[in-house]
């Protein structure tokens, strides 16, 4: 596995889940070209850049290169690292025929040929200063009521409204973005908030 500290920003959950196989970080999806009218996810992906950077893989082909310019455009360059697949022509197993250009995307391509593209892009294991640092946990959720209970939901919707973030994100997803934007200590002192009861 390679622990990756920055964000990596992908198309589709396929391709999603074949980073998880070989990436220790977060990743998060566009859903392809919705990325274009989800200002929620316009707006995570910019505070994402902000607080840690971003990584973006996307397919070698010209979609994958709209969304890819669509996010630089978005983004402040110096926030982004580019990792770039190289043009492998073929058919993802799951799909009847190649695609319009005939490429493989990044859920189509080895392992190996992804690792060379991080490797190149000068990303591989990370020196986080995140080794000594208090984990929020899910058992911080559930003993703080975000999870397990009946106000649960709408304490954790007042939450990521407070952290100026978008409502639908699952708990996990929410556990890792709450890593990446605050410490523990920030985070309790949220909850002992009145605005979160």
């Amino acid at each position: 596995m390679i622990k990756v500290d920055k964000v990596i920003i992908v198309e589709g959950k396929y391709d999603k889940v074949k980073l998880s196989s070989m990436i220790d970080g977060i990743i998060i999806e566009t859903e392809g070209f919705g990325i274009f009218k989800d200002k929620d996810k316009q707006r995570l992906i910019r505070k994402l850049a902000e607080a840690k950077g971003i990584v973006i893989l996307t397919d070698s082909d010209s979609a994958g290169f709209v969304i890819r310019n669509f996010i630089t455009s978005i983004v402040p360059k110096k926030y982004i690292t580019n990792v770039f697949i190289p043009d492998i022509y073929g058919k993802e197993k799951r799909k009847e025929s190649a695609s319009k250009e005939g490429k493989l995307g990044v859920e189509g391509v080895s392992v190996d040929v992804l690792k060379d593209a991080f490797s190149k892009a000068g990303i591989g294991v990370s020196q986080s200063e995140a080794k000594g640092r208090k984990e929020i946990t899910l058992n911080d959720f559930f003993d703080d009521g975000l999870t397990g209970g009946a106000e649960s939901k709408k304490k954790r919707t007042a939450l990521l409204k407070k952290l100026d973030l978008p409502e639908r994100m699952s708990t996990k997803a929410m556990l890792d973005i709450l890593n990446t934007f605050i410490t523990y200590d920030e985070y309790k002192k949220l909850i002992d908030s009145e605005e979160i009861l």
